[in-house]
């Protein structure tokens, strides 16, 4: 499974080679998560050179965020903001990307396999957005959401947008644009029963974790409590946002975690001493250090 992550910075990462076999070209990638039971994983992926792959079929659930640059996934041409998702089983057609171009790669349910193909076959489960060219949908409903908030993958909060990429009608695996209004606040703390996973695109937004900023990243296992979450006062917060199911908020006020147990050579006698941690999330160099007691 995946650890978990929060938060990460993606300029504290280092460059692999990218995990792209049969394409024709330079490509290096930076690890935001990784499962390494599955080899599941949530990637930056930079084109040092043009590349290209012919079509084919990978063994991953496959996903493709456009940072910047330009791709092109069979006819269609794509720059920032071009998204596509080849579901498991699906082929995806010739795929080519310009030198310099910089994209989110997802992969779940599988590695990096990859298997050419020899004839191309077209699949309507094939999904390729332009999200530019889409609208946010504003989210107003107060109370539990409606059948189109499902739709959407859960029960989000009034006070947001949303572009729906895509989403599985049988798990309810999603993935979406989510933008918080500026100055959007959530008080309570909050844990899903599915995992959460996220990139900021533009903005801000503070929260229990720390100052989320563009270009760092979180990955959420399923229970993780979460949350007083505020949108930057100027420009709010954007961020494309995945969960393996439809989302549900399960809410906690006055929440405490509080560990017990008598010191024996550290505390206030012992200068230099820090006190225990619970357990924390990966976490990278420049979000900065953790506030001791607890992170909650």
């Amino acid at each position: 499974m995946r650890p978990h992550v929060e938060l990460v910075d993606e300029n504290d990462l280092l460059w692999h080679l990218a995990e792209l076999p049969h394409g024709q070209g330079e490509a290096r990638q930076k690890n935001l998560s990784y499962d390494e039971e599955n080899g599941a994983a949530s990637l930056q992926v930079e084109f040092v050179t043009d590349w290209s792959r012919p079509a084919g079929l990978h063994a991953a659930q496959t996903e493709w965020y456009v940072l910047s640059g330009q791709i092109q996934i069979g006819e269609q041409q794509l720059g920032e903001g071009g998204y596509w998702c080849a579901p498991r089983g699906v082929q995806v057609p010739a795929v080519s990307a310009t030198a310099g171009t910089r994209i989110l790669l997802f992969r779940e349910y599988g590695d990096w396999s990859f298997t050419p193909a020899d004839v191309v076959v077209a699949d309507s489960r094939l999904v390729v957005k332009d999200v530019n060219a889409m609208e946010w949908f504003d989210v107003e409903d107060p109370e539990n959401g409606s059948p189109m908030d499902f739709e959407r993958g859960g029960t989000p909060v009034p006070g947001l947008f949303i572009k729906l990429l895509w989403r599985d009608p049988e798990t309810g695996f999603y993935t979406r644009l989510i933008k918080a209004k500026p100055g959007w606040r959530e008080h309570p703390l909050a844990h899903h029963p599915v995992f959460e996973e996220a990139y900021c695109l533009d903005g801000e937004f503070d929260y229990n974790y720390g100052l989320m900023t563009p270009g760092q990243y979180f990955f959420r296992p399923a229970g993780v409590r979460h949350g007083d979450f505020t949108a930057g006062e100027k420009d709010g917060c954007t961020w494309i946002l995945r969960c393996d199911g439809d989302l549900v908020d399960w809410y906690t006020e006055n929440a405490s975690v509080e560990m017990k147990g008598d010191p024996v050579n550290w505390g206030e006698e012992f200068p230099g001493s820090e006190p225990p941690v619970h357990i924390q999330p990966v976490r990278s160099r420049s979000i900065g250090p953790w506030k001791n007691p607890t992170y909650q």
